[in-house]
This record gives C-alpha cells, sequence and structure tokens, in this order.
C-alpha cells in the first residue's frame, strides 16, 4: 500500500462482525509514531461501543509487524506524566490504562516484532504468527524499560526466569520460541498469518457476543483480581446471560440441532 504523511497510521475495515485494522507505516518497518498510537486507541474505541462489531483483527501491512516505538517521534509527546495519547473515545490497545476493550482481539504477526508488537500481543487474546517472525523485547539496548505491559504479563504466562531472559537481555527470538514462552498462540506458515487469523475471528464471531464478552472478563477478572472475586462472579453473570435473547436462540439451536444466528442480546 502507498504510504504518504496523510495516509492513515491505522487501516479500519469492518468485515461482518469483525474490525479488521491494519499497521500502516511500512516504509518504517510499522515503527509507531504518535498518530499510529492514537489512532489505534480510536479504532480499539471503535471496536468496544459498537454492537455489531464482535471481535477484532489486528495486523500490519508490508514485511513487518512493527520495529516498536518511533522514539524520535515520540519523544516530543512525552510530557511530565508520561505519553498521553489516548482520545477522545479511544481505549488502551496494551490495557495499562484505563478500561480496557471489551472484545476479543486476534493478532496476526509477521517479520519482526518488537517490543510494543510484544506487548500488544501479549494484551490481545489469541495472536497467530508467521514461522518466520522474530521478536524482542528490546527497551534496556534503548535504555528504558517495557512501559506497555511486559513487566506485568511476560512473565505471568511464561514465568519468571524465561521472561527475565529475554526482557534483561533485549536478544532476539523466533516464533517457536514465541509459542514456547505463549506469547503466541499458533504458529503458521509464512503469508498464511492473516488468513488464520481471520478463520479464528470469525469462529469467535460466530458465538453469542454476550457469552463471549462474559467469559473474557471473568478470565481477567480471575488475573487481576485473584480466583475469589471472578468466582463470586460466575453466578451472577451466569443468571444475566440465562436472561437474553442469545441464550433462547442457543437452547433452540441445540434442541433443532442446526446452528445458532446470535443477535447480540
Amino acid at each position: 500500500m502507498a504510504q504518504g504523511d496523510t495516509a492513515p497510521r491505522v487501516t479500519v475495515e469492518r468485515d461482518g462482525h469483525l474490525l479488521l485494522l491494519g499497521l500502516n507505516r511500512p516504509d518504517k518497518r510499522n515503527a509507531a509514531d504518535f498518530r499510529m498510537l492514537q489512532e489505534l486507541a480510536a479504532a480499539y474505541g471503535e471496536l468496544d461501543r459498537d454492537p455489531a462489531l464482535r471481535v477484532g483483527v489486528v495486523f500490519a501491512h508490508g514485511d513487518h509487524f512493527t520495529a516498536g516505538l518511533d522514539l524520535a517521534d515520540i519523544g516530543e509527546h512525552v510530557g511530565p506524566d508520561g505519553i498521553a495519547f489516548l482520545p477522545d473515545g479511544g481505549l488502551d490497545p496494551w490495557q495499562v490504562a484505563g478500561t480496557p476493550v471489551r472484545k476479543p482481539v486476534v493478532l496476526a504477526v509477521q517479520g519482526i516484532c518488537f517490543t510494543l508488537g510484544i506487548e500488544l500481543a501479549l494484551a490481545s487474546d489469541v495472536v497467530v504468527a508467521a514461522d518466520t517472525a522474530r521478536f524482542a523485547q528490546l527497551e534496556v539496548a534503548r535504555g528504558i524499560l517495557p512501559f506497555g505491559g511486559a513487566t506485568l504479563r511476560f512473565p505471568r504466562v511464561a514465568g519468571w526466569g524465561a521472561a527475565m531472559r529475554w526482557m534483561l537481555t533485549g536478544e532476539e527470538f523466533d516464533a517457536a520460541e514465541a509459542k514456547r514462552l505463549r506469547i503466541v498462540t499458533e504458529v503458521v506458515p509464512h503469508g498464511t498469518q492473516l488468513r488464520r487469523a481471520t478463520e479464528l475471528a470469525e469462529r469467535i464471531a460466530a458465538q453469542a457476543p454476550l457469552a463471549v464478552q462474559a467469559t473474557l472478563a471473568n478470565a481477567r477478572l480471575a488475573r487481576a483480581a485473584g480466583d475469589p472475586a471472578a468466582a463470586a462472579e460466575l453466578q451472577p453473570a451466569l443468571m444475566r446471560l440465562l436472561g437474553s435473547e442469545d441464550a433462547r436462540i442457543g437452547m433452540q439451536a441445540f434442541l433443532e440441532r442446526k446452528p445458532a444466528e446470535f443477535r447480540g442480546r
């Protein structure tokens, strides 16, 4: 895709119940400048608000997912309290500040996936990587620390020693290692990652939206507040879902042995 100063940093396309978000700065290996951060946050807000949208798919135009932050550009936007990039109505894609998006996000990764790319993967729900993808959490080599959630999530998913081995050295690792570390869900042949991510997103979108969101919310609650807090919410959440139109549609479809067409209410 042709790239210019006026081109969107994030392409946004609706495909049925999916919102496809494409990082769009390929001439800079999709390094994230301030405008990309803002546009991605705005798109996450759109995904969250629109009841017709059920799943987000994040991918990248060009050969690489992202080289990380464009520090030369971002430096101009650093204030006393850090980088404030959330526009009105936007949500933090890295789930560090504010309210997280309530709907699942599936990532398709190729080429290099550095720093905030790994952190976006850790903040997402399903990650499909090309078998040629390369990863690095290399902030320490630039004199900063990971501030998009890696210090919170990387040790939790990979284990302390495994996470620190990569975060403290800044070295690169491949897609197979990313899967072993549980950053990546699936590794697929190069060039098929977006198709596979979209397939999974469509499968999620075919399920009852309120049930998907309730499942996601309860799993997040367990991670953030502990198992007792999440367990206490299970029965109330179940009762809310049982009163939904989708629950009735699901039961009827089960009895009639036919696919359910959920309405999200």
